[in-house]
């Protein structure tokens, strides 16, 4: 089941104690002269170990469980080298050291006496005992509790509950990129994916955070899933009526095809921006889906800016400018200053023709934005609503001089024609006398 992070992470009290008292039970023995040293320097205060166990080490002071386990927490990350160990101990020694700072210096040589008169099969069945639990405490490492996910994805007859928390499993695990990297390897990538077409919501949307996540900045995994054909199902979940699935479907998306020409190309031949449209256009779709549809449209159009590759269509289409410049319409001022960041990307587009912005009235509409914002907005809200009308001005000074480039190379074009009639007149005269 997928519980292997769970269970690794709650580590009772109770299994670590006894691990230890184990530990020094049996193996203190071993070192009695350096025990029964290092037992009356606690007598006599002495803070360190200066014997056979190591030299100059400083004990340990008791630390509960939690804060053991909060430690390892925030030590870890990305790949990192198992200890031999489990309990925050690096090894057999280590454990000693704690076992001994952390014990009462007279039962210690106590319970060291009773342990001597054990009989040699006695320690050796004991030692056993230690090296069992040390198994069942050692921590599984990454790649070990991501088999374990898969392996729950991949069982069909687990349960829904189990199944999320496979996915929420490795939704925490694909965080650093090397595992990310590994997900396809271990056989993971697929099974995902094929969740994205599971009857519950749920495990959708998890499932779709899960690739977002797994992407995120990472060429290697946008190509792997895009090669999966995962983008085709993303696109459909994102008209859901549900907003946490579709949320999750353009996170996804926006982390497949951000600076990557393949995955912008394929989102263009499944109709996504359709799909961007019908969220920008639909009165009952979560303001909050709305700002990342219009961040993802100012994220393609910077890129195509920036990268000189060939421009997407539908970034240029009248009816997806009409659905751009509509939201400016809605009193939201951080939705306003989405929206004109996305505008002011379009604008500079060599392929989005002015004469449609005009033909909708950008003009008049920032006009009114400009009143809206100065007379509605809150006291709270002000310097916030400074700034986004300092946005405003600059996207109307933008598009006041686009439209005076274009009137500019019109009147030229004019004249050019007007000038080829001038010419052809002339000719047409002079073969007439």
């Amino acid at each position: 089941m997928a519980k292997a992070r769970a269970h690794s992470s709650k580590r009772t009290t109770h299994h670590l104690l006894l691990a230890v008292s184990l530990s020094v039970s049996v193996l203190l023995p071993l070192l009695l002269p350096a025990a029964a040293t290092a037992a009356v320097a606690v007598v006599e205060g002495d803070g360190e170990i200066k014997s056979a166990l190591g030299a100059g080490r400083q004990w340990a002071t008791g630390k509960d469980e939690v804060n053991l386990v909060e430690e390892g927490d925030t030590a870890g990350g990305g790949s990192v080298e198992e200890d031999d160990f489990a309990g925050g101990f690096g090894s057999l020694d280590s454990m000693l050291q704690w076992a001994i700072g952390n014990s009462d210096p007279e039962k210690l040589k106590e319970e060291a006496a009773d342990v001597q008169k054990l009989s040699a099969g006695e320690l050796l069945k004991r030692r056993q005992e230690i090296k069992e639990l040390m198994e069942k405490l050692k921590m599984p490492s990454d790649a070990d509790l991501m088999k374990i996910a898969i392996a729950d994805l991949k069982n069909s007859s687990i349960s829904l509950e189990d199944r999320q928390r496979a996915l929420q499993e490795l939704l925490v695990l694909v965080e650093p990129i090397d595992n990310a990297n590994d997900l396809d390897k271990l056989g993971g990538l697929l099974p995902v994916i094929q969740e994205l077409n599971n009857a519950n919501a749920e495990i959708r949307t998890t499932s779709a955070w899960v690739l977002g996540t797994a992407s995120q900045n990472n060429a290697l995994v946008q190509n792997q899933i895009l090669g999966y054909g995962a983008l085709a199902r993303l696109v459909k979940m994102g008209y859901s009526t549900s907003t946490e699935e579709a949320a999750k479907a353009l996170y996804a998306i926006s982390a497949l095809i951000r600076n990557n020409v393949n995955g912008q190309e394929a989102f263009h031949s499944e109709n996504g921006g359709a799909m961007l449209q019908h969220i920008l256009v639909s009165n009952s779709v979560d303001a909050r889906l709305q700002k990342k549809a219009v961040f993802l449209v100012t994220d393609l159009a910077d890129f195509q800016l920036n990268s000189g590759n060939p421009q997407l269509p539908f970034l240029s289409d009248r009816l997806f400018l009409k659905s751009i410049v509509d939201m400016l319409s809605k009193f939201d001022l951080d939705l306003h200053e989405k929206v004109l960041l996305a505008i002011k990307s379009l604008l500079e587009l060599s392929s989005t023709d002015v004469e449609d912005f005009e033909f909708y009235d950008l003009e008049g509409v920032l006009l009114r934005l400009g009143v809206q914002v100065e007379d509605l907005t809150p006291e709270d809200q002000k310097e916030f609503a400074g700034e986004v009308d300092g946005l405003r001005r600059e996207v109307q000074t933008l598009f006041q001089q686009k439209l005076k480039q274009l009137q500019l190379l019109l009147s030229k074009l004019i004249e050019f024609d007007v000038d080829d009639i001038n010419c052809d007149e002339t000719k047409l005269s002079v073969q007439m006398s």
